[in-house]
């Protein structure tokens, strides 16, 4: 097992210190589409202007937004979805969001990796604040076929079967409560940078996940999907809109809302983003480094360290070191990792040698995605001239 530790080790050297850097933050070379120019490099670049002028999905205020949600939920059991993940974002939302005298459904996706603090942070949250919880329990068995599927196409978005399944349960819920505001914790201060287009995949092809499926003879019965045409239905036809809730703010820092998440909700923090899930962190902090040459970590610092909430110096620290506490804690995740999955060292040692495979060489929605974007941006284009 310590093979893997030198492994990471190796590869973390390689993409996180000899590329070339932005001198402001810490994206490099391995990011595509990356340029250099002045003090910093074009993801940098965007996220400060970003920053200063949040794009939000409805032009109003904090306070008109809650006035408009409250008008629009009248009458109804609940007045928004609150996705509710176990991180800090989408658990400071919800505490915002019933603070504001919204009144939420919070819904979480447990997918089968959920670690034990996510767990205890999602109980202590609905129960102090009194708001109604929806678990969507994947099919273990389902869950992991395709999970074996996505392996075995050597694609680098493993996380799109969650996420898009996420997406189809929120707008699913939505639905069928009649309930037109999805508020998440997404935000431009803690992850404003843009993530690089070869560092992951669009979260609503449905097509690639039943084509990658379909290869590897697994059949989708109960999995949850998310693609295109959905998107347009729920959003364009039937007018449900998601919305980045924290974006409202005046300001959002991490921090601030970490320790009062702490002090009210007992909450347990993680040592990074997204490591709520087992699985979660185990891509992150091992797969993608190994395999794929990628640490999401110089997005998610970049982010903080711009936005003012992290010294730079403190970030690099963490950059420098494994994505994990301790190296005891990443064997822990291997060993879990190999259990649940019904591999064996040799099965991921095979997995980590074989080259990268696009997920175009699979069926795709993407063109489909980017005509239907540039058709909508020809219409407003128009409209706006008129």
């Amino acid at each position: 097992m310590q093979k893997f530790i030198k492994l990471l080790k190796d590869k973390l050297l390689d993409i996180n210190v000899k590329p070339k850097r932005c001198k402001r933050c810490f994206m490099d070379e391995t990011a595509e589409g990356i340029s250099f120019g002045g003090d910093g490099c074009n993801y940098c670049d965007n996220f400060l202007v970003a920053l200063r002028s949040p794009s939000k999905k409805i032009d109003l205020n904090l306070s008109d937004l809650v006035l408009k949600i409250k008008k629009d939920g009248s009458g109804k059991r609940y007045d928004c979805i609150v996705g509710l993940s176990g991180g800090v974002d989408s658990s400071y939302t919800i505490v915002k969001v019933k603070e504001l005298g919204l009144r939420p459904l919070a819904v979480h996706m447990d997918n089968g990796w959920n670690s034990e603090s996510a767990a205890s942070n999602i109980k202590n949250l609905v129960e102090k604040l009194e708001v109604d919880l929806y678990t969507h329990v994947i099919d273990w068995q389902e869950y992991r076929d395709l999970m074996n599927a996505f392996f075995k196409a050597d694609v680098i978005d493993i996380e799109l079967l969650y996420d898009n399944a996420m997406i189809a349960v929120n707008y699913q819920l939505a639905n069928k409560y009649n309930i037109k505001y999805i508020l998440s914790g997404s935000n431009t201060s803690t992850e404003g940078v843009s993530m690089p287009v070869n560092w992951n995949w669009g979260k609503r092809d449905k097509r690639n996940i039943k084509s990658i499926a379909r290869l590897n003879n697994v059949k989708i019965k109960t999995f949850p999907l998310f693609g295109t045409l959905d998107f347009v239905y729920y959003e364009k036809i039937r007018k449900l809109l998601w919305i980045g809730f924290l974006d409202y703010l005046e300001s959002f820092d991490k921090y601030e809302a970490l320790k009062v998440l702490q002090k009210d909700f007992g909450y347990k923090p993680y040592p990074y983003k997204h490591y709520e899930s087992i699985f979660t962190r185990f891509y992150q902090g091992f797969i993608l480094p190994v395999k794929f040459n990628v640490d999401k970590r110089k997005v998610h610092l970049s982010s903080l360290v711009l936005s003012g909430q992290l010294e730079k110096k403190e970030a690099l620290g963490q950059l420098l070191e494994i994505p994990y506490p301790s190296e005891e804690d990443l064997l822990s995740d291997i060993e879990y990792f190999l259990k649940k999955m019904q591999w064996d060292e040799c099965k991921l040692t095979d997995y980590l040698k074989r080259p990268e495979k696009s997920h175009e060489e699979y069926g795709s929605e993407k063109k489909l995605w980017e005509f239907l974007s540039s058709m909508h941006e020809k219409y407003l284009n128009i409209h706006s001239v008129k």
